[in-house]
């Protein structure tokens, strides 16, 4: 009988220390798992911002390209020689969304008006007509001058090397346009990725975009997941 009573009491307290020891366990595992939890919604908010190319896309487009090379930003930058405005110009609103040539042209930001960059008409600027969908609502603050400062460096960009930084600088307003990857599409269409940037006061603010060019030589906005 002294015997079982020393064995039931042996069980209890192993049981005790096995519950106890489990207790101080938990916490931890359950911690563990937390951190594991918080580490894949970081990696799903880095996803995210993979894709903010997606900004101001709104064309089906050719399709996905087919890239050849990961982003590059390490160039050497490139500044915008700035040139003074035609003699023939007048400034006139133009609407916010309009085809030209089936073209579309379409500024959701900043000023409306004809042609891009220092081309002041739409026959000039035809080619570049379409890389109006990839604005940013910073051009909001931005005079004419400034912002077709900063669509001249988009024209720029289009053909500089990969990485090179387009810069304007403006009546005390900076930006730039870097052409980060090339690719093509399964249609053969030649396409690039860019970042542009605008800085005002100090407050820098990006966005990205993809467009692809068309058989007769314009480009167009596309959507790329990629």
């Amino acid at each position: 009988m002294l015997n079982f009573r020393k064995s039931l009491k042996s069980g209890i307290a192993a049981a005790l220390i096995a519950v106890t020891g489990f207790a101080a366990i938990a916490p931890t595992v359950a911690m563990a798992q937390d951190r594991d939890g918080r580490r894949g919604e970081h990696n799903n908010r880095g996803d995210r911002n993979d894709n903010r190319g997606n900004f101001g896309r709104h064309n089906s487009g050719p399709g996905r390209p087919d890239w050849r090379g990961d982003r590059h930003w390490d160039g050497p930058s490139r500044a915008v020689v700035m040139r003074a405005r035609p003699s023939f110009y007048r400034p006139y609103a133009v609407p916010r969304s309009r085809y030209y040539q089936n073209v579309r042209v379409y500024r959701p930001y900043g000023h409306a008006y004809p042609g891009f960059g220092f081309y002041y008409r739409d026959t000039d600027a035809f080619r570049f007509l379409g890389l109006t969908a990839l604005s940013l609502v910073a051009l909001n603050q931005l005079n004419e001058a400034q912002q077709r400062a900063h669509e001249e460096a988009f024209i720029e960009a289009t053909s500089a090397p990969i990485g090179e930084p387009i810069i304007w600088n403006e009546s005390g307003r900076t930006g730039a346009v870097t052409p980060l990857r090339d690719g093509t599409t399964a249609d053969g269409r030649q396409c690039r990725e860019f970042q542009q940037d605008v800085t005002i006061g100090g407050d820098k603010t990006e966005a990205y975009g993809t467009a692809c060019m068309q058989p007769d030589g314009s480009w167009e906005v596309v959507n790329d997941n990629g």
